[in-house]
């Protein structure tokens, strides 16, 4: 690709329980686009950074753990979900508890963290195209993405797919707990200094209360290639 036609990106950003990640992965087959999963940047240092042991508002070593964790991804062999393997440890199924989540939450608030993911997260854009899911991807990382779109949902209805989730994987959880917990990192993503939780002005806004996956993956993929 030339300077003048860059590589495709489609950003899918909102908070936690929106449906980004289903969403994102399934567009991205649609498209047959590469998908980069940012949250999982994120999960995958605060895993490493709790595997070591270390104190997560200590900046200067989270940030050197930030430098040194290799993270890669790699395709299920039964075609199911993408595996993350985090320093040669397949940490998938880790990554996505809610201990990961408000770990990933705390350390994406350090400014040395983002700084030292952001190069990680650009070199995800190659040919043909990527769909790029996360927190911050249409405002900070791709703010040249032609493409934008915005997931939400209200609270509620976040914490019960996160529920539903949850207990399929046999964990014990509560629906009030989960909600409290989404709400409060709600808060603290749009609250915090470096890179707050909010909106591209380009991008579309999709509300996925109540909605089917299939209706959202199909207003998704119309951004990419209208009608």
């Amino acid at each position: 690709m030339s300077r003048t036609q860059p590589v495709p990106v489609l950003t899918i950003d909102g908070p936690s329980g929106s449906g980004k990640g289903t969403i994102s992965r399934r567009v991205a087959e649609q498209l047959g686009w590469r998908l980069l999963d940012s949250g999982a940047l994120y999960r995958a240092v605060g895993y490493a950074a709790g595997a070591e042991g270390l104190d997560l508002s200590d900046a200067d070593a989270v940030t050197r753990c930030a430098q040194t964790t290799k993270i890669r991804f790699q395709a299920a062999a039964d075609g199911g979900e993408t595996r993350v393997i985090v320093n040669g440890h397949d940490a998938t199924d880790e990554l996505r508890t809610e201990t990961a989540g408000a770990a990933a939450s705390a350390i994406a608030s350090i400014p040395s963290v983002r700084q030292a993911l952001v190069d990680l997260q650009l070199g995800f854009r190659k040919s043909p195209g990527l769909v790029a899911d996360g927190r911050d991807m249409g405002t900070v990382i791709f703010p040249d993405a032609p493409f934008k779109v915005f997931l939400t949902a209200s609270a509620a209805e976040r914490a019960k797919r996160r529920y539903k989730q949850l207990k399929e994987k046999g964990l014990n959880v509560t629906l009030a707990a989960l909600q409290r917990e989404i709400e409060a990192r709600d808060e603290r993503d749009a609250s915090r200094k470096v890179a707050p939780l909010r909106p591209a002005e380009d991008a579309v806004l999709v509300d996925t209360t109540g909605m089917p996956i299939e209706v959202v993956v199909a207003r998704v993929f119309a951004v990419v290639q209208p009608r």
